[in-house]
């Protein structure tokens, strides 16, 4: 909501400030749609000349997420710590070999379905089991490990950005765009140039105002929303770094209570549960 709250304030300083200073409004009104054709349609065009069907879809997706803001919450991350406590304390005591049913069919497992927000999760749920399924097969050198999920992990981190940055390129064109909007304004105004002074002048304030909204969209809503969409997403990795944190550190060979405690350093702060709440979640884990 803090996103709309602020698109609106934006809108209601511009234009309020443009009226209150004396401006008209029935210039920008009647230019309006004409500009935000031409502004707007190369906008689109171009964006989807230079992305795939499957990152325009994940762009559109990513609008909701400026929206809702980042899916994971202080519960979220204690509920993964808690599932990763369980399950590396499970390896320690009885073995590897231990882990396999719960990491085999998770949608059968009691652990993963005490947090069914984490199965749910197919992504986060497939790299939990995974990479427990390395262990299993002896895949246990720690730094093997770590160096394999590091990669991984920024792969995806950087397939997600990818809708972020296509909003911020279609930003930074959207100002030439107005100059495009504007400079057809221009011409038409030239070829109308035996018309009186009026008449003249509102054509060009209506090809003018192609500058005006590719600037406005630019810098007051495309560049702001991919700016959101970029720390959201960065965020919402802090997630899986969490798992990575606490499965590596238990391949060092360090006690459950010491993996968990790693990968809660690795918490956004903002959602960084206690010690005390972290050890009073983990200890309740039965199953």
């Amino acid at each position: 909501m803090l996103t709309i709250g602020g698109l609106v304030f934006v809108l209601i300083c511009v234009f309020g400030s443009y009226l209150a200073a004396g401006g008209a409004i029935e210039p920008l009104i009647e230019a309006l749609p004409f500009e935000m054709w031409t502004i707007g349609g190369a906008a689109i065009g171009t964006f989807l000349m230079a992305n795939s069907m499957h990152d325009v879809k994940h762009t559109l997706s990513g609008f909701g997420k400026c929206l809702k803001g980042a899916a994971f919450k202080k519960s979220d991350y204690v509920d993964l710590l808690s599932l990763l406590y369980f399950l590396v304390r499970l390896a320690s005591t009885k073995g590897n070999m231990a882990v396999e049913p719960h990491i085999e069919r998770p949608s059968e497992s009691a652990a993963f379905q005490k947090f069914p927000k984490i199965l749910s999760n197919h992504h986060a749920s497939t790299i939990i089991c995974d990479y427990l399924r390395m262990v299993g097969m002896n895949a246990d050198d720690p730094n093997q490990i770590e160096d394999v999920m590091a990669r991984e992990l920024k792969k995806t981190l950087n397939e997600e950005l990818h809708c972020a940055h296509a909003i911020q390129t279609m930003a930074d064109a959207l100002p030439a765009l107005g100059i495009v909007a504007a400079v057809l304004g221009v011409i038409k105004t030239m070829s109308h140039i035996n018309e009186p002074p009026a008449v003249l002048g509102a054509m060009i304030g209506g090809a003018l105002t192609g500058t005006f909204l590719g600037v406005l969209l630019a810098y007051g809503v495309c560049g702001p929303f991919a700016s959101r969409l970029n720390a959201v997403i960065v965020e919402e990795s802090k997630y899986y770094e969490v798992i990575r944190a606490v499965l590596v550190t238990h391949l060092h060979g360090n006690a459950p209570q010491v993996s968990v405690e790693s990968g809660r350093k690795m918490v956004p702060n903002e959602h960084m549960p206690s010690f005390q709440e972290l050890e009073e979640a983990v200890q309740a884990v039965q199953v």
